[in-house]
């Protein structure tokens, strides 16, 4: 596979001779990478260890960013050793030369120092999806969590460390537009080949880079364990492990894996909002009690399966997508239409009367009873929960209900809610007479309503 990579040589200056002799070296790879992914703000911080050979005096190492997506402005170098002996004055970009910076190190020892190379990079990007698996009797469910990342750098990054921030973060510059540019701060003039001289030096985004380094030090992981941070208002999540992701490849990593999470299973029937159909609705919370409630759960999808026999085969339930969702909160997950529930109201009885007529003859206000029977069908081999919610359109109304088994909450002015629980296999029917009151007749309505109060 042909990659086009960023690179640093070294050039050793040998101090004291009156034209200089520079020997030209090729940096050794990395010993370790590791990449914290800013995924909102498509900005990842890359941490590189490497071995630099230097000698005793001036050393001009060069780097190159030729077809990647690195920020040139970012680019900062640390000595890890030595660091008394080891002067990393400057980085410079010399003038008519694209894709090229040039560090100039003073040394006081010849041999091998161990150095930490950060930048900013755009292009590489996570996201989130999970599956939950329920059990047969859909009382609680296995939650599996999955990271994909994916790399368009323009960098192959091997054997890295994984780690993705959740929560914004606000830069004033956008990096991939600065990794573009043919110069880092602008077109000089026509490119020409590089001049073995270096000006303009700027160390203009350290501090910045500085600061990221700070806020994602590195973690000590226990073996197969996903490592979680919080820092402030962003959260840290290290995937266990190193992986190779290429440039223009995606790799899924495995997040976490919880047995036994406590769920709602909810069927929800209202007309205005999802037609004549019943809706399944899946809930849990982010919380210890739910066996959950270590870090925030970031956005993505998730794809529910449900255990059928002893056997473990799987029956495809639904899928939803979810925004974050924080320590502490309930999340509802929408999983479609159903067809084994279902809800069926018909309206059997219409009339009107107290007819109200002004001072003319004519009708001024009426009511309007309606009389409803709904009934209700659970087909599958579990129990079902189903809520039942009716619209009236309009606050002035009495409903009352046929039997004890249909009790009703009242959910706003013009809305009420019936809730359910249906045996397998079974269904059932309930009756409600509704009065509506038009014209002059909801003041009579309101009226009444005060002195109730």
């Amino acid at each position: 596979m042909k990659r086009s990579i960023s690179s640093l040589t070294v050039l050793m200056v040998m101090a004291g001779v009156a034209t200089a002799k520079v020997d030209l070296t090729t940096l050794p790879s990395r010993d370790t990478v590791q990449l914290t992914i800013y995924n909102s703000a498509d900005m990842t911080l890359v941490r590189e260890s490497r071995a630099l050979t230097l000698k005793q005096g001036t050393n001009a190492l060069q780097f190159s960013w030729e077809n990647t997506l690195i920020d040139p402005t970012s680019l900062e170098m640390l000595a890890k050793a030595q660091v008394d002996k080891i002067d990393i004055a400057e980085l410079v970009y010399p003038p008519r030369v694209k894709n090229l910076g040039l560090w100039n190190v003073r040394s006081q020892i010849s041999g091998p120092v161990p150095v930490e190379i950060t930048y900013l990079t755009s292009g590489l990007t996570w996201r989130a999806f999970y599956m939950g698996t329920l059990t047969k009797d859909e009382k609680t469910m296995q939650l599996q969590g999955y990271v994909r990342v994916t790399n368009n750098s323009g960098e192959d990054y091997e054997n890295a460390q994984t780690r993705l921030i959740v929560g914004k973060v606000h830069i004033l510059d956008q990096i991939a537009e600065l990794a573009q540019r043919e110069y880092p701060f602008g077109r000089p003039g026509e490119a020409v080949p590089m001049m073995p001289q270096a000006a303009h030096a700027s160390r203009k985004s350290a501090p910045a880079v500085r600061m990221l380094s700070e806020m994602t030090v590195a973690v000590a992981a226990k073996p197969k364990e996903i490592v979680k941070e919080g820092l402030s208002e962003y959260f840290l999540y290290t995937i266990e492990g190193t992986e190779t992701i290429p440039t223009g490849w995606s790799k899924r990593l495995a997040s976490f894996d919880v047995e036994g999470v406590p769920v709602i299973n909810l069927y929800k029937f209202e007309e205005e909002r999802y037609g004549p159909h019943v809706v399944r609705f899946l809930s849990f919370k982010n919380d210890r009690e739910h066996k959950l409630g270590q870090t925030p759960i970031p956005d993505g999808g998730l794809k529910v399966y449900r255990a059928v026999d002893e056997q473990e085969h799987l029956s495809y339930e639904g899928q939803s997508s979810f925004k974050y969702i924080p320590v502490n909160d309930e999340v509802e997950l929408n999983l479609g239409v159903v067809a084994d529930v279902v809800v069926e109201p018909r309206l059997m009885d219409y009339k009107t009367e107290n007819y109200r007529f002004d001072t003319r003859g004519n009708v001024s206000g009426w009511d309007e009873i309606r009389v409803f029977s709904v009934e209700v069908r659970n087909t599958r081999d579990v129990p079902a929960k189903i809520e039942i919610r009716r619209n009236f359109g309009m606050p002035q109304w009495d409903l009352k209900r046929s039997g004890d088994e249909t009790a009703f909450e009242k959910v706003d002015l013009d809305t009420v809610k019936f809730t359910l629980d249906l045996p397998p296999q079974s269904k059932k029917t309930f009756e409600y007479t509704l009065t509506t009151y038009q014209g002059v007749r909801a003041e009579d309505w309101n009226k009444r309503s005060a002195r109730t109060q």
